[in-house]
């Protein structure tokens, strides 16, 4: 066994591309590796914004030997009557490169056919590698790549190098103009020369002299330890950011973080929007007392041990005083206008061209969010209309439009400082949550409405001008949007309809619709019915019964999530299996039979059928008033008391006899039994 060490040197990648980067070389290597028969053990990648490392502790020298079994003719095409190959046999030995007399006999679903015996010998590892690595690297997906200089080859950024060793021994292959070899480079600035390199242990210590830390998990160490060091200078404590710090651990080779100052007057602006002006363009952390109040001190990290910190610190504190003086105009030239006055500008401003402006949209789902507070908490309606009003003024903000991340923050604080009242301003800020899969949920009702109104607009009107997501285009986020209404509904348990809010908002954009209403309906209802059941599947839910209930009742979500939720405990109860047996086997034998013909009780002979509609008549009732009660669990349970009667009916009783009014009789019973059933679920859909 031998230990494998692979770098690929680039430009710098972007730091969100490296993580994953990583993740896919691991995932493809394994797969080659276990596909090509190379045995091996400790795989690990590390590393930085100029280098991708693959390290193998143990790499076997040569493939795995292998026998491989071709399977040939039937015996009896093989083989005469006195057992000599036949034609066919020498055949098929000459085609494999065995001798005739080496074929075997063996025996398959489909009989006794020959098979040829073959071992593969396995190749040297070494000899393996140059064919493999080439594929592997070009394969690694990125969110974008680039060709460069007159090559055909595309990557995250230009490969300036490549490091590959077997054992210490260089694999030899090529990449466009790029031969790989034993030489790596230093950091950029700091150590820039070749350095050649033996072992991974030698690797890691020269790259550690030449100031690369290549274990990210080393340097967002470092990072943290350091900016705790400097915090303490000022008595202050990072903001936790894990996020931007993960970030930042791949902007950097050798982590120096230092601490720098700004003007305490710029602490009067909002919390957020001094915070937003450090990460979001700066990659700056933001420092707090004890009491989580923000310091007029920040912390960044250089990629570089600077020769004087302190021109290094003067400089980034410059950036940043430009940065909140910009926030500091826009904020005191904002707050001349109240967020009111600032709905009328929204006229000025076009939401999307066949929809209107963003003054339209907002008439439109505050319109809908009127309809919804009366579903939900009627005393909400005269909160829930001045949010609706409100929340999209800050779009016509100088600090949106220098920031446009702050959208609905901005918007917060413009209320919050004007003397709107709290459930209205926080629901300014909350009817975009929630922004991402996972992300919370709006606080209070209020923010819940506004955030539903104001996305099922925008899905509806998407829908109603032929903007509908296709493949991975979904340039408004309708996916992203029905599932923010979905999670609402269900986690805040709210007893809304689906078709009710498609029907109510598409009354607000018919003027709008480029397509029939009804047909875009069914549309949107579909759209959500595969939002809904990826949500369910991502959870763990079994397919077939989110399929059973979805296929049968699909409006109010809340509902179908119990009906689904029973369904799930019912799959395990002892007895329910032969219910759905036997529900598929009355579905079975209805299909293509006469519908809608009424039960007589008179016709029935035989005591299985007697037995089996005294049972229907007596379950039904209580069925049906469990349902109506929705309490699925004990309608599902009242189900299963149906059990016996439906197995014997099955075992002593022919549905289909010549007498045709018998016949139908009996078939109209199963059609009532099926019909009840169906109430509930699709039985039929269950595996």
């Amino acid at each position: 066994m031998k230990e494998l060490l692979l770098e690929i040197g680039t430009e710098e990648i972007p730091a969100g591309f490296v993580p994953q980067a990583l993740s896919d070389l691991e995932r493809l290597v394994r797969k080659e590796f276990e596909g090509n028969r190379i045995d091996f053990e400790g795989m690990q990648t590390l590393g930085t914004p100029r280098r991708i490392v693959l390290f193998i502790e143990s790499v076997s020298e040569k493939q795995r030997d292998e026998e491989v079994k071709k399977i040939g003719p039937s015996r009896q095409a093989a083989f005469d009557a006195s057992g000599r190959p036949t034609r066919a046999a020498v055949g098929f030995a000459k085609g494999q490169s065995v001798s005739v007399e080496s074929i075997e006999v063996i025996q398959t679903e489909k009989g006794e056919y020959v098979c040829a015996v073959k071992k593969e010998i396995g190749k040297p590892t070494l000899e393996i590698l140059p064919l493999l690595l080439p594929g592997i690297i070009l394969s690694i997906p990125f969110q974008k790549s680039m060709r460069w200089a007159e090559g055909s080859i595309r990557f995250a950024r230009p490969i300036h190098w490549i490091l590959g060793l077997l054992g210490g021994e260089v694999i030899p292959f090529q990449l466009g103009e790029i031969r790989s070899g034993n030489i790596t480079y230093g950091h950029r600035f700091m150590h820039p020369d070749p350095i050649e390199v033996k072992d991974f242990k030698n690797y890691l210590q020269r790259m550690g002299e030449a100031s690369v830390i290549v274990d990210p998990a080393e340097r967002k160490s470092r990072i943290e330890a350091g900016m705790i060091r400097q915090g303490a200078r000022v008595s202050g404590r990072v903001l936790k950011d894990e996020d931007l710090l993960n970030e930042v651990n791949f902007l950097v080779e050798y982590p120096f973080p230092l601490c720098g100052s700004f003007d305490e007057k710029f602490l009067s602006l909002p919390r957020e929007v001094v915070i937003h002006s450090m990460k979001e363009h700066q990659r700056y952390f933001p420092l707090m007392d004890d009491h989580g109040r923000l310091l007029p001190h920040f912390i960044f990290v250089s990629n570089i041990v600077p020769k004087d910190e302190k021109v290094v610190v003067k400089g980034n504190e410059r950036v940043l005083k430009a940065r909140l003086s910009d926030a500091a105009f826009f904020f005191e030239d904002d707050m001349k206008i109240t967020l009111e006055k600032r709905v009328e500008l929204l006229k000025k401003v076009v939401f999307q061209a066949k929809l209107g402006t963003s003054y339209e949209k907002v008439v439109r789902f505050k319109n809908l969010a009127s309809l919804i507070v009366e579903c939900i908490d009627p005393k909400l309606r005269q909160a829930v209309e001045r949010a609706a009003l409100l929340c999209k003024a800050d779009l016509v903000t100088g600090m949106v439009g220098e920031f446009p991340k702050l959208q609905g923050i901005v918007g917060r604080e413009y209320g919050r400082l004007s003397g709107e009242k709290a459930e209205v301003y926080e629901a300014i800020y909350e009817h975009y949550l929630p922004g991402f899969s996972g992300d919370r949920l709006p606080s209070s009702p209020v923010g819940d409405i506004v955030s539903i109104a104001d996305k099922m607009d925008t899905i509806v009107g998407c829908f109603s001008v032929g903007l509908v997501p296709t493949g991975t285009a979904d340039p408004f986020g309708l996916r992203r949007q029905a599932l923010g209404i979905i999670r609402i509904i269900l986690e805040k348990e709210y007893t809304l309809s689906l078709v009710e809010l498609i029907e109510k908002s598409g009354e607000q954009l018919k003027e709008k619709m480029e397509r029939p209403f009804t047909e875009m309906k069914t549309d949107i209802l579909d759209f959500f019915r595969i939002r809904y059941q990826n949500f369910l599947l991502d959870k763990g839910y079994p397919f077939d019964v989110i399929e059973a209930v979805l296929s049968t009742s699909f409006d109010q979500l809340l509902d179908v999530q119990r009906r689904i939720d029973a369904l799930k405990e019912a799959k395990e109860w002892k007895d329910f299996e032969s219910i759905v047996i036997g529900f598929k086997r009355a579905m079975n034998i209805l299909k293509g039979a006469p519908s809608g013909k009424g039960i007589n009780p008179s016709l029935f002979s035989e005591p299985a059928e007697k037995n089996l509609y005294q049972a229907f008549v007596d379950a039904k009732g209580k069925i049906d008033q469990l349902l109506n009660q929705k309490d699925y669990a004990a309608s599902l349970l009242e189900m299963t008391q149906m059990k016996k009667p439906i197995d014997d009916f099955f075992d002593g009783v022919m549905v289909m006899v010549e007498d045709e009014a018998i016949r139908n009789n009996r078939l109209a019973l199963l059609d009532a039994i099926g019909r009840l059933f169906l109430r509930f679920a699709d039985f039929s859909k269950l595996t």
